[in-house]
């Protein structure tokens, strides 16, 4: 993607990461680091050149699960800060975990960030990483802090040492292993990795202060015993490193610069610093390294994006899976018809701060629409059909005549040309345009009223038929002859209704999928309810539409505005009902219906 200018910058919502890297820049924190081309340590990376980027950022995403719209956001700051600072980001695979990485997650990650319209090959060179290859130097990097003094083989049980632990009332208090001397902790924890220890037997300890009024610096855990094996490294581990102690490593290695994560992470930095600081001083990453920021998480009404939950959605099938365009997953907001440049649009409205709030569902929608107004072919639509049949047709346009209308493709757009659709004796209309008592205000079809059915003739109504319970199951009209739109007579008759039809003749019968907001409540689950028992069952309405001629041929992914109903895409997956009918999702409506 093209970097901006520095109008563009100007103009660009509050984000302070962006202050923290124009200091840098100016100051020329990273200047001096050097780069060998790949991820290493210190005395690797002094190998190599100046490195070319000048600054270095990461998505770290763990390959157990699907993407959401929050990660959307992180994947726009990382890779958008890089691409406008001139710098690279990474995307990198945190595997420490030793469970089975589950192929279609790490699919679907690379997927997404691609889609979104970022990249990790840069000038040829790939910045696809796995922590998991890391876990030579991070043992490595365990060892240099047990003989330096700074960790310690802790054999307590995991309840003596929570007790111990203390709380934000109680300091810590020492565990009775934490005075072994370097010799005795080396040898024991060479005895955890060698597999001479059972599983929760003992864990590697940093020593920091147990009495630390920041609970994650007394004494966290390194390293735990797991006999597991993993998915990259087979069974040549069977200790892993904690993920508070992986990720500064990783980060150091690849020469991040400016390590960007969330804000529940924050009292974690400390430790971050710690570390890494310790690893520069013994010479083991380069310097300078890199540093923690940490911003407010995305928040957005109606959504929950807890792994858990939306697992909990997919398992118990209160939706179709993780792509159903109800899901606030990447993969579900594609398939529901979200396109890459309203979900960037979308990240750089809200901004970034250390705020911690919720975001109206409605903004979200907003950047939709902005976004695919100038973009979407229109098109006409009618989603609960009734026939309207013109009694005159025949004796002024002849049995069996249709007479050929057009309408441009986009109205601000000639040159994408016209759609055409033919204008007969029946036509399909919304049930709703028609009453035979209208209330005030109602200028559609009732007895005596004239309308313009948009884009062909002016007719006047006479009245409907009605089955036994009142249903009405066909309106009845006249053609007002020589008011065809585009032609000389069309404004001879003034009339207040303009109405969106499909031609029986030439009409195309499509299922079209109404979807809505998952839940009722604006921050679902936060409460003491069930966030189950705050689903919308309104959410997915299936109905049997028929659209114009133009969208039987509509492709895969294909967006279009069904006039006066709102955004319709051609699903992705079922692009074809089981009768063979085209299926359209129901991307957003016109305007936010839910804020009034």
């Amino acid at each position: 993607m093209a970097s901006p200018t520095d109008k563009d910058l100007a103009h660009k919502p509050a984000n302070f990461l962006r202050g923290i890297v124009e200091r840098d820049l100016e100051q020329r924190t990273y200047a001096q680091r050097h780069w060998n081309g790949a991820p290493g340590d210190a005395k690797f990376q002094q190998q190599g050149p100046a490195d070319p980027a000048k600054i270095r950022t990461r998505f770290p995403p763990e390959p157990n699960g699907y993407l959401h719209v929050g990660h959307a956001k992180s994947i726009c700051l990382n890779f958008g800060l890089a691409r406008d600072y001139g710098g690279i980001c990474h995307l990198r695979f945190d595997d420490t975990n030793p469970e089975k990485e589950e192929q279609e997650y790490v699919d679907s990650i690379k997927d997404a960030v691609q889609w979104l319209g970022f990249d990790w090959n840069v000038g040829g060179t790939s910045h696809l990483y796995q922590a998991s290859d890391y876990f030579d130097f991070m043992y490595r990097a365990a060892e240099y802090l047990v003989e330096a003094g700074l960790a310690y083989v802790d054999e307590q049980t995991p309840e003596e040492m929570r007790v111990n632990r203390g709380d934000f009332g109680r300091p810590g208090v020492d565990s009775p292993y934490r005075s072994r001397s370097i010799e005795e902790n080396l040898t024991r924890f060479r005895e955890m990795r060698d597999g001479k220890l059972a599983d929760g037997a003992a864990v590697l300890r940093a020593k920091i202060d147990m009495a630390s009024p920041n609970i994650n610096l007394r004494d966290p855990t390194l390293y735990r015993i797991k006999h597991a094996e993993h998915h990259n490294t087979g069974s040549k581990w069977c200790i892993y490193p904690m993920y508070t102690f992986a990720h500064p490593i990783e980060d150091a290695l690849e020469n991040i610069t400016h390590s960007i994560c969330t804000l529940e992470f924050e009292d974690q930095r400390p430790f971050y610093d710690w570390l890494l600081d310790h690893l520069a001083e013994g010479g083991l990453i380069n310097k300078p390294q890199p540093r923690q920021y940490e911003f407010g998480r995305l928040n957005l009404t109606y959504v929950v994006t807890s792994k858990r939950k939306l697992k909990q959605l997919v398992d118990q099938k209160h939706v179709s899976g993780w792509d159903d365009p109800r899901m606030p997953t990447i993969v579900g907001l594609r398939r529901r018809g979200y396109t890459p440049e309203s979900l960037q649009l979308f990240a750089e409205r809200i901004g970034v701060s250390k705020d911690y709030s919720w975001i109206d569902y409605s903004t979200l929608e907003g950047a939709l629409r902005d976004d695919l107004d100038p973009k979407a072919a229109r098109a006409m639509a009618v989603l609960d059909p009734v026939k309207m049949v013109i009694t005159n047709w025949d004796e002024l346009m002849g049995a069996g005549h249709l007479e050929p209308c057009s309408a441009p493709v986009h109205p601000h757009d000639a040159d994408r040309g016209r759609r055409e659709f033919m204008f007969g004796r029946e036509l399909w209309v919304e049930r709703s345009d028609y009453e035979e008592t209208p209330p005030k205000g109602f200028f559609r079809l009732f007895p005596g009223n004239k309308v313009r059915m948009k884009y062909g003739y002016v007719v006047e109504c006479v009245g409907a038929s009605k089955d036994a319970s009142g249903g009405v199951t066909e309106i009845q009209a006249k053609l007002v002859p020589d008011t065809k739109s585009g032609t000389p007579g069309a404004d001879a008759i003034k009339v207040k209704g303009n109405i969106t039809w499909v031609g029986v003749a030439d009409g195309v019968q499509a299922e079209i999928r109404l979807y809505d907001r998952l839940f009722t409540v604006p921050q679902p689950g936060t409460g003491d309810k069930d966030f189950l028992e705050e689903l919308n069952p309104e959410s997915l309405k299936v109905v049997t539409g028929v659209v114009e001629p133009s969208l039987g041929l509509a492709r895969p992914d294909e967006k279009f505005q069904f006039e006066r109903h709102g955004y319709f895409v051609a699903d992705r997956k079922d692009h074809r009902s089981a009768g063979g009918s085209p299926v359209f999702n129901k991307v957003t409506g016109l305007k936010d219906s839910w804020g009034k």
